[in-house]
């Protein structure tokens, strides 16, 4: 099989979508992100739009070496020239020119005749293979252009010394079996079509950017445009771990190889999710919390069974460690069963049976059940190993914040404190100095429960102890006290597991 080329814009086009801007190092930190994912040009922004944006893909090209590092250029003089200044110091620079193509295009943006619009695009082509061998053409809003000029285009740009030509759809507009035609007529209607890689830019505005790329790569295209996360103008790009997954779980369909390392997938949208400020939606195709959770009975059940029942790709493939059986109204007993015996209880039918009903009943009045709330209802009414007494913090502008802590255990009371960075840090460190173990904070999240001014806070806690996690949940008025809750749950879980396994 052929292997398809990754060409990744997520620093270029991806940044310029709204709220998506990165500063250098965070552009460098993506790179690096890119590299590890092992992607095949990295197109690190358009260094003619500002002094920033050369400076960054100056940078990246003198710290990330295996990829081609491009950089975008109008067919103007002026921008190759900064496209060069900024990709020169990398292995492998490219320029990447372009110029619109479409009717629209040229009469209201470019106010060019079509014949002045090839002579533009040749002169940018061969002015650019001066400063480098490998020269990229687009034609900008490819697929509202007239057919017949864009192979006259093509083909003279590629005797101009393009090395890749990029038949972009810019505004989204396409449909698979459109665009695939499209790009299959166009590759065998340009006669010097074998010097040069076709290669293919989808918009998201119908929610087939994907679909299209793919179709794309079944007509011969051997170039793929893409982003992490699918960000970029408007509704995005086309997704890469959509796309690669798409490959590699459909070879059978696109019979293509490539050479990205998916297992850095999650890592890496991660990373590009905090430099950014985005949140990953849960549904996200691939990487999404959901993407490898089940929640339907008959879906545990399957997936007990047999994994490839409800899933088709392995999470370890994108880098997830599981996939998770939500416990939820939706549960069956299967799962819910293989849960707490994982939680080291082993009921009998009748006592399991009565469980799944007590189960049943909090499901329906919480919207979220965590682990937290199945270890109450099977301890039943159990008394807390350890509880909050009381709590203080000591808040000044000139100093850390510090935490007062007390609480009790085996009929005793015991206090500490502790100073950080804020008012939560600085009580967590307290609680941690009352016990003779370390923990480590896997996870922290709060969230609102009630509306108005004094809405309650829901805090949720993972902890890290002697290798294992504990879950801790805290509900109250005050954010800083619902977080001192969960954390003193998720160390009574640790005590309540460690008696149990005395047993």
């Amino acid at each position: 099989m052929k292997q398809i080329r990754i060409f990744d814009t997520t620093l270029r086009d991806g940044e310029q979508a709204p709220l998506c801007g990165m500063n250098i190092e965070e552009k460098i930190q993506v790179a690096k992100m890119l590299e590890k994912l092992n992607v095949d040009v990295i197109e690190a922004g358009f260094a003619a739009a500002s002094e920033g944006d050369l400076e960054s893909i100056q940078s990246i090209s003198k710290v990330v070496k295996k990829p081609i590092i491009t950089s975008l250029a109008r067919a103007k003089k002026i921008d190759i020239d900064k496209a060069y200044q900024s990709v020169k110091y990398a292995e492998k620079p490219r320029i990447h020119t372009f110029i619109a193509t479409s009717p629209l295009h040229m009469t209201y943006k470019l106010k060019m005749k079509p014949e002045r619009v090839i002579e533009e695009a040749v002169e940018a082509v061969k002015y650019a293979k001066k400063y480098v061998q490998d020269v990229e053409f687009s034609l900008e809003d490819a697929t509202r252009s007239d057919i017949n000029f864009m192979i006259k285009i093509i083909e003279k740009v590629i005797n101009a010394g393009a090395t890749t030509i990029n038949i972009p759809d810019t505004v989204g507009y396409m449909t698979p079996d459109i665009y695939g035609d499209m790009i299959k007529k166009v590759i065998n209607g340009v006669k010097n079509s074998e010097e040069t890689i076709f290669s293919v830019h989808c918009h998201n505005d119908l929610g087939m950017a994907v679909a299209n790329s793919l179709a794309g790569v079944n007509a011969g295209a051997m170039q793929v445009e893409c982003t992490l996360l699918g960000i970029g103008e408007r509704a995005g790009n086309a997704a890469m771990e959509e796309l690669i997954m798409a490959l590699q779980t459909r070879k059978d369909i696109y019979k293509k190889n490539h050479g990205i390392y998916t297992k850095a997938f999650k890592e890496s949208t991660e990373v590009l999710s905090k430099c950014i400020g985005y949140e990953i939606p849960r549904n996200k195709a691939i990487i999404g919390k959901n993407a490898f959770a089940h929640e339907s009975g008959i879906h545990q059940h399957g997936v007990l069974a047999k994994r490839e029942t409800y899933e088709i790709m392995e999470p370890k493939m994108v880098g997830v460690s599981k996939n998770q059986l939500i416990l939820g109204k939706h549960s069956g007993k299967h799962a819910l069963k293989s849960e707490i015996e994982k939680m080291g209880y082993f009921l009998e039918n009748d006592k399991f049976n009565k469980f799944f009903d007590e189960f049943k009943k909090l499901c329906d009045k919480k919207k979220n059940i965590y682990i937290q709330d199945i270890r109450t209802l099977l301890r039943g009414d159990k008394e807390k190993i350890i509880s909050l007494s009381k709590y203080a913090i000591q808040m000044d502008s000139q100093i850390p914040p510090r935490a007062y802590i007390s609480i009790t255990k085996d009929n005793k009371e015991f206090s500490e404190q502790g100073l950080g960075d804020g008012p939560i840090n600085a009580a967590f460190n307290a609680i941690d100095k009352l016990f003779d173990f370390e923990s480590k904070l896997k996870s922290f999240k709060i969230s609102a429960i009630s509306e108005e001014s004094d809405a309650q806070g829901e805090a949720y806690i993972e902890l890290d102890i002697l290798g294992k996690s504990y879950i801790g949940r805290g509900v109250s008025t005050d954010v800083v006290e619902a977080g001192v809750i969960a954390y003193i749950e998720a160390i009574n879980e640790y005590y309540e597991i460690r008696k149990e396994d005395v047993k």
